[in-house]
């Protein structure tokens, strides 16, 4: 929130001047004189659309497919555009600079209308000051358009227009979310900022009542029956939906069939029921910190659908018939039913593995054994194991974290993942060695140029043993640097920076394979309770085994799998916000004692820091660095002392003191614990 002596220098609420920095000055022309704007106009060469990312200092790029570079737009020359929008630009000749420029001319499709923030009032009228750092404008709010709200109060706001000359945009507050820092107003507001409903409007839940849950005899003979075969679910332990479960029994052969049983969802939601049309929506469930966001109603999510143990459920099956050796001799695809005999958390299975006499212990150490040689072979064939830390906390009954704690993949996990994997696999390259057939895959580009070079640079000057820049196999290069960095002390920024090499994998009709996996056929087919693209793939995959010649309609089905990919990104988004409040608030409770930490991020301004305990980040500030004048070295990702040459940089440890916590913006300050 804004100091109040700012709060008392807007006088102007005709022209809706916030006193924010960042888009003073903005109108549909971007804010310049006709004087300013013919002599821009002579130097613009050509206009292009795009979207545009902008930066919380006002600056912004605009990301197209008509520019090889992204093109920079200074500050003052946005317009009205926020970020997320699709805009024309004007881009200027290059002049000799190394990156295209240009300036906003129209907003063609404005992305995102409403905000959550926090409302400052004064006695005419209010501005609002939006959480996200991506909108750097306060919101203008009329007299008639608070609404009740209360000074300091977190509130939704929905923007109402944009008028040229005006250097604020006009909103109303549509609801009052609470006090800031307040546990359940944070994360309503996340959910609000995200358009994360955690209910399901009435005609969809009356929708659910009515679909059949009795399995008749009919689609019993139209099944094939595994509910005699050991069969069980491996969750999380505070897991309530169950979307997957392993099948294993010995054949008279000495094999092994293995079943990976997917609950039929596609059974229960046909396409273009209300139910199905609100999942499409949703794309995705979302994950908070405190509570699930489901993309499915609870009755069939948690029901219906779910694997729970002890029923007959309704499944779409791929069963294996394995050698000892893990080498699979051959697979059936089909709908089946199971019945599950046992409901287990990782923690369980990890005890069997680890030596716990159990019922199903030949069961478990069987598929573990089966799991690690069938990771063996994907790594040998370019698959690369990317290290998986997962932070949750404890919650109290209000909300407040009252502990911290990890989940990293083991072998419950892993024996898990190596079954999905090869489930997934499976389906995409039966689908895609159809001439011509139409499907949805799970791809993964190769890593880019640019991007490989920085971080081979980055290995070689912090002295990190690697034949990285010199390998023409760059995936075991990879595997090689990640087994090197195991358990060292730099083994989480080696993993960050690598992840942050690769491009980011999404959903598409065009296969181009995937290339962190190894695997040139790849699709998501496990997990239909909470993603959508695992639906369409269900549909997709039943209409080939039942003959249907008839193919969905390509560029229809490209656009719904952009939508999930974007969609999975917000909630990636979403989920990473919730857990950074969790982190504030944790560590406002703990700002006494030293921490140990290690550099996780550098910029211009400082670095990041992640501690070593809990996992918690904040930023050290380069100004607050006593001592010396520190320089950012981006070829290295340092920062370096002027006159002692001192360097902080990515995976350094360091020992650092809370400085200052700030619920609202979600972020942590360190210090230094001197002598550093």
């Amino acid at each position: 929130m804004r100091n109040n002596k700012k709060r008392r220098d807007r006088k102007n609420p005709a022209g809706q001047n916030s006193g924010r920095s960042g888009k003073g000055g903005h109108s549909d022309k971007g804010g310049h004189s006709k004087r300013d704007e013919k002599t821009e106009n002579q130097k613009d060469s050509h206009i292009i659309t795009g979207t545009v990312d902008m930066k919380s200092s006002g600056t912004a790029y605009i990301i197209s497919p008509e520019s090889e570079h992204d093109v920079f737009i200074q500050k003052g020359k946005t317009g009205t555009a926020l970020h997320g929008d699709t805009v024309k630009v004007a881009v200027s000749e290059s002049s000799g600079r190394s990156r295209p420029e240009g300036r906003i001319i129209s907003v063609i499709k404005r992305v995102k209308t409403s905000y959550s923030g926090t409302i400052s009032l004064s006695k005419t009228y209010a501005f609002v000051t939006p959480d996200n750092p991506k909108m750097p404008t306060d919101i203008f709010i009329p007299p008639d358009k608070i609404n009740h709200a209360k000074d300091g109060q977190k509130v939704f706001v929905n923007i109402t227009g944009w008028e040229p000359g005006d250097k604020n945009p006009k909103g109303e507050i549509t609801h009052i979310l609470g006090t800031p820092g307040e546990h359940f107003a944070e994360i309503n507001s996340i959910m609000e900022e995200y358009e994360l409903s955690p209910t399901f409007p009435p005609l969809v839940e009356k929708s659910v009542e009515s679909i059949p849950r009795h399995i008749t005899n009919d689609e019993r003979k139209n099944r094939r029956d595994f509910s005699h075969i050991t069969t069980f679910t491996i969750d999380p332990i505070d897991a309530k939906d169950f979307d997957d479960a392993l099948s294993i029994r010995k054949l008279e052969n000495g094999n092994w069939e293995i079943g990976v049983h997917i609950a039929d969802v596609s059974h229960y939601v046909t396409e273009g029921s209300a139910v199905d049309v609100e999942a499409t929506e949703r794309a995705t469930s979302v994950y908070l910190v405190d509570r699930v966001i489901p993309m499915l109603p609870e009755t069939l999510s948690n029901d219906a659908c779910s694997l729970n143990p002890n029923e007959d459920k309704l499944c779409f099956s791929v069963v294996f018939q394995i050698t000892p050796q893990a080498e699979v001799i051959n697979h059936w695809v089909g709908k089946t039913i199971i019945n599950s005999c046992r409901r287990f958390n990782y923690e369980e299975v990890q005890e069997i593995i680890e030596g716990k006499p159990d019922k199903l212990s030949s069961e478990i150490l069987t598929l573990d054994s089966l799991s690690k040689k069938l990771r063996e072979q994907r790594i040998a064939k370019g698959s690369i194991p990317f290290e998986k830390t997962e932070t949750k906390f404890k919650l109290d009954a209000k909300g407040i974290p009252v502990g911290v704690f990890f989940v990293e993949a083991n072998d419950a996990h892993e024996l898990i993942e190596d079954f999905m994997l090869l489930a997934n696999r499976t389906v995409a390259e039966i689908m895609g060695k159809i001439k011509n057939s139409v499907f949805v895959y799970r791809v993964h580009d190769v890593p880019d140029d640019e991007k490989l070079k920085k971080f081979s640079e980055f290995l070689s000057k912090s002295g990190i043993m690697s034949n990285f820049s010199k390998s023409k196999n760059l995936p075991a290069a990879f595997n090689s640097l990640l087994k090197e960095a195991h358990k060292k002390p730099y083994e989480n920024i080696i993993n960050l920076l690598a992840i942050r090499t690769m491009a980011k994998a999404f959903y598409t009709t065009k296969n181009i394979g995937h290339y962190g996996l190894g695997f040139q056929y790849y699709t998501h087919f496990t997990s239909p309770i909470r993603r959508y693209p695992d639906l369409l793939v269900h549909r997709l995959l039943f209409s080939h085994i039942q003959n249907k010649q008839v193919q969905p309609d390509r560029a229809a089905l490209e656009d719904q799998c952009k939508y999930c990919s974007e969609m999975e990104r917000r909630a990636e988004q979403a989920e990473r916000a919730s857990v950074k409040f969790k982190q504030v608030q944790y560590m406002e409770m703990h700002r006494e004692g030293e921490y140990d930490g290690v550099i996780s991020g550098t910029t211009e301004y400082g670095f990041f820091v992640e501690l070593t305990l809990n996992k918690c980040e904040g930023f050290v500030r380069a100004r607050d660095i006593e001592g010396d004048y520190f320089m950012y070295d981006d070829t290295t990702y340092c920062l370096r002392g002027k006159r002692t040459g001192k360097k902080f940089q990515l995976g350094q440890a360091v020992k650092v003191r809370v400085k200052k916590t700030d619920l609202i913006k979600k972020q942590i300050d360190f210090e230094l614990v001197t002598p550093y």
